[in-house]
């Protein structure tokens, strides 16, 4: 029976919950509700978390209200994507709560839970119910009941934990597009582990990390160290290989130890992370597909990857080459007003320096800044004031902190992509205030139609568009309009929805790897089909999306 949490057991508390979340972040990842490649929910929750529990790890306190200032702003500053912001709000005003107290009961336990629940509804302008938001409100209400019946901060925790569970399994029927797609929603799956890593620290038990961490710096968005390879001739084995796979009971039942052995045979930097429902695989082989075929003894492939380690090699050696010219781009200016736009590409990276963007921070799909990342480049710019364009829906939160944060006045204009961040800036006017500049260049995104080409990471059917893995998938704004196998047809499909009698001009971005004969092709499919219609084409060099157009 645990009858107090102090500052101590609430530390333990956090780094359970942390790791917790940590080990499960590629199955967070995976329930995203859009097949596209950058369903990083998980990813976000992990390293925002993390940085919370890094805060105290540096200072643990006996007393809890001080340790919860500490996570707080841990938190806060590590914040990424809207999971992570809202999951820093929901512990900001959990940490608030205990201020004034060295150590806390059931009630006052249950209380801060309640507290951060309000803090974070708040926080959203919309708040969407079947979420995160849903799934902490039910945890919370429930602690508020349950305080009546006992002084056990155990008990107290594992009802919090039960009811949780049982919210997030109702998310679908809250928000039809989960159940559509047939999963909960992940931002609430975060908070679930969270509160089950709380519960194992309150009895004492300790989550494993016995497994590798699931962040940047391990599985997802990997980036191998090639600087001890001379040639690119000399890597053995060239194929850095992940796979998921969703155990089958219909299938070969799995031994971890068997599966590891088998999988050595394959090549090397094996791991193997697994629970009672998926086991992910990461290894360097010459052959992919008997991986694949290895995996799918065991079940259903639900996450795949293979990178061309000799091709990354290549393109290390040309960066490297090329290192003085790109340490221009992320160079931090000291300017009066910062012009601060989040890039994803070269490309897109020069135009915007182009157009008066002051600092440029590399982000966008596959791995959103944190709010301490605009924070800094702010007071490293030394400016009297900030506009910032997030140019992604998912880094708006972030940017709305780092404005709160900052010493300067700042504001946020709210591009939620990369065409809108082009009509921004084309709008922005030096010599105007800061006022004046806001306003007009909210004004000029109303005019702007946003839209992308990217590709399926899995099966699923979303708004009555039949969708297949690998195939190519067309968006305006953020809904799926057209799926189709060549890259073409979903391009004339997508711009047919989008291009109308007023339509006057045409953005065509065009991501790295992209064919040129598909490029020419649109070109000429355009001409022919619109000829009214200007067409204004650039190099962005984005990843995961082939091409991002806009129409005015």
């Amino acid at each position: 029976m645990v009858i107090k949490i102090n500052g101590k057991l609430f530390a333990e508390m956090i780094i359970q919950g942390a790791q917790n979340l940590s080990n499960h972040a590629d199955l967070v990842d995976s329930l995203n509700v859009y097949p596209v490649p950058d369903g990083d929910t998980g990813t976000n929750m992990n390293l925002t978390m993390t940085s919370g529990r890094e805060a105290i790890e540096h200072n643990i306190s006996q007393h809890i209200g001080e340790l919860g200032k500490t996570y707080s702003k841990g938190l806060l500053m590590g914040a990424r994507g809207n999971s992570g912001v809202i999951l820093s709000q929901l512990f900001r005003g959990f940490s608030k709560e205990l201020e004034a107290y060295e150590e806390i009961n059931t009630r006052q336990l249950a209380e801060s839970f309640k507290a951060g629940v309000e803090t974070a509804y708040k926080a959203i302008m919309k708040p969407v119910e079947g979420t995160i938001l849903t799934v902490a409100r039910d945890a919370a209400d429930a602690a508020i009941h349950k305080v009546e019946e006992t002084d056990d901060c155990i008990e107290l925790m594992s009802y919090v934990l039960e009811e949780a569970e049982k919210s997030l399994e109702n998310t679908p029927n809250l928000l039809p597009v989960l159940k559509e797609v047939g999963v909960v929603d992940s931002g609430g799956k975060g908070l679930v582990l969270v509160y089950e890593g709380f519960l194992k620290a309150m009895k004492g038990e300790t989550v494993s990390s016995e497994a590798p961490k699931l962040d940047k710096d391990s599985l997802v968005n990997e980036e191998h160290d090639f600087h001890g390879v001379i040639n690119t001739e000399d890597i053995v084995y060239g194929f850095c290989t992940e796979v998921m796979v969703r155990f089958d009971k219909n299938k070969r039942a799995f031994d971890e130890q068997i599966f590891r052995e088998d999988m050595s045979e394959f090549g090397d930097s094996l791991l193997v992370i697994n629970d009672d429902e998926i086991v992910k695989v990461h290894v360097h082989t010459e052959t992919p597909g008997d991986v694949f075929n290895y995996g799918q003894q065991y079940g259903e492939l639900i996450k795949l990857k293979v990178e061309n380690m000799r091709e990354q090699h290549r393109e290390v050696v040309k960066k490297e080459e090329s290192s003085q010219s790109n340490a221009a781009i992320s160079k931090t200016e000291t300017v009066d007003t910062a012009v601060i736009t989040i890039s994803m590409g070269d490309g897109i990276s020069e135009l915007f320096k182009s157009m008066g963007a002051t600092n440029i921070i590399s982000g966008g799909q596959t791995m959103n800044p944190s709010t301490e990342d605009i924070v800094k480049v702010i007071e490293q710019s030394q400016c009297k004031r900030a506009i910032i364009l997030p140019n992604n829906k998912n880094i708006m939160m972030a940017s709305e902190q780092a404005a709160d944060i900052a010493d300067i006045e700042a504001v946020v204009i709210p591009t939620k992509s990369i065409p809108q961040g082009i009509a921004a800036l084309f709008n922005y006017d030096e010599s105007d205030t800061l006022i004046d500049n806001k306003s007009r260049m909210i004004e000029s995104l109303e005019a702007v139609t946003s839209a992308a080409v990217t590709y399926a990471v899995r099966d699923t059917t979303i708004d009555g568009v039949e969708i297949k893995k690998d195939a190519f998938m067309g968006l305006i704004e953020d809904k799926i309009i057209t799926s189709h196998v060549d890259l073409l047809e979903t391009v004339k499909g997508l711009l047919s929805e989008m291009i109308h009698e007023d339509s006057e001009i045409i953005t065509m971005i065009v991501g790295e790897d992209t064919s040129d004969v598909v490029t020419s092709q649109i070109e000429s499919w355009i001409e022919s089909a619109y000829p009214e219609v200007e067409l204004d084409q650039h190099h962005g060099q984005q990843p995961v999306y082939p091409y991002l157009f806009s129409v005015e």
